[in-house]
């Protein structure tokens, strides 16, 4: 890898057990959340098999016909798929135009069973997953669900060195995660040749998760916004995960964690997929700011919140299918 001001976490030897694993860890981890917001993920144990096959699903799924893709239509709760253009990046106030994302996205959260008692109750984002066809792409749903199992289990992992990167105690966040939710996302960035001057493939944005685990690839095109204003690259780095933090991890933090904006154009000549899995605490679990995090001199920036407020609000702000199909 070139230069880049975006740090490497190695966890392998917190997953294979070693003493000082989780101290050396969490101190890199405290140093990239703070200072950059994003960090490459080493030796989190995911097969490259596997993030290899989720790649193929989103290229599978997006060559179908828009027919067949528009018969999965997302709603409310935003499972399913965002045809292109369907999204402006609106909620950060990071861009301040109007032109749609020049992207498609297949959505997906934890797959509930129909007589789960959120899906019952009609739960805001507790919805039934809207699938493919398995006799039209067979082994899309197996793959997928794989995939953001592994994800999930690498991001609760995470959660340890993340609590004592605040200096908290390594099981702090384990009741609040403990029915976590998830998002993943696959999408499709066409190569247009030309960007007018406001257009982006996805437009200058933070994300709205606690954290977000996305694979990298060998098709350019993602860029961050450093806390000095300039933008750089982000580029591949083998067998690693590009991780960063969103707006839930930044306001529970009292701001001491970064959301660092970030933005994509692909002007590669490529199509280019990206499988970005957001990570996010209980649904209803209130986000108050952090012990550690605030104090006398350094009151609470940010009203608690939950998941689904949060959310309630995020994608009506980005979304037009979840604003116009809200009860």
């Amino acid at each position: 890898m070139g230069a880049t001001p975006i740090p490497i976490v190695d966890i392998g030897p917190v997953l294979r057990g070693e003493p000082d694993g989780p101290e050396q860890a969490a101190a890199e981890l405290s140093h990239a959340c703070r200072n950059v917001g994003f960090y490459y993920l080493r030796g989190h144990g995911v097969p490259r098999a596997l993030i290899d096959s989720a790649f193929e699903q989103a290229r599978r799924f997006h060559a179908q016909p828009l027919e067949a893709k528009m018969a999965l239509r997302a709603g409310a709760d935003n499972v399913g798929y965002m045809p292109y253009r369907g999204s402006v990046s609106r909620a950060s106030g990071i861009y301040l135009g109007d032109r749609p994302n020049r992207n498609e996205a297949f959505f997906m959260k934890r797959d509930l069973a129909p007589d789960h008692p959120d899906v019952l109750a009609g739960k805001r984002f507790r919805p039934l997953n809207r699938w493919p066809d398995e006799a039209v792409l067979p082994g899309f749903r197996t793959t997928a669900l794989a995939y953001a199992e592994a994800l999930e289990t690498v991001a609760t992992s995470l959660l340890p060195l993340y609590a004592r990167a605040l200096d908290l105690a390594p099981d702090f966040f384990d009741e609040a995660f403990a029915d976590p939710q998830f998002t993943l996302r696959l999408t499709y960035y066409d190569p247009p040749e030309h960007f007018e001057d406001d257009e982006f493939s996805l437009a200058p944005h933070t994300d709205s998760s606690f954290m977000t685990l996305l694979a990298t690839t060998d098709v350019p095109g993602l860029s961050i916004r450093l806390p000095s204003g300039e933008w750089v690259e982000a580029p591949s780095e083998p067998d690693c995960f590009i991780v960063n933090i969103g707006d839930m991890g930044h306001r529970w933090t009292n701001g001491r964690f970064l959301s660092t904006p970030h933005r994509v154009r692909n002007r590669s000549g490529r199509e280019r997929y990206a499988i970005p899995f957001f990570f996010d605490c209980n649904i209803d679990y209130e986000m108050v700011c952090l012990p550690t995090c605030c104090g006398p001199d350094d009151p609470p920036k940010f009203p608690p919140t939950t998941y689904m407020d949060y959310m309630l609000w995020f994608t009506g702000a980005n979304y037009a299918h979840a604003r116009e199909n809200a009860a």
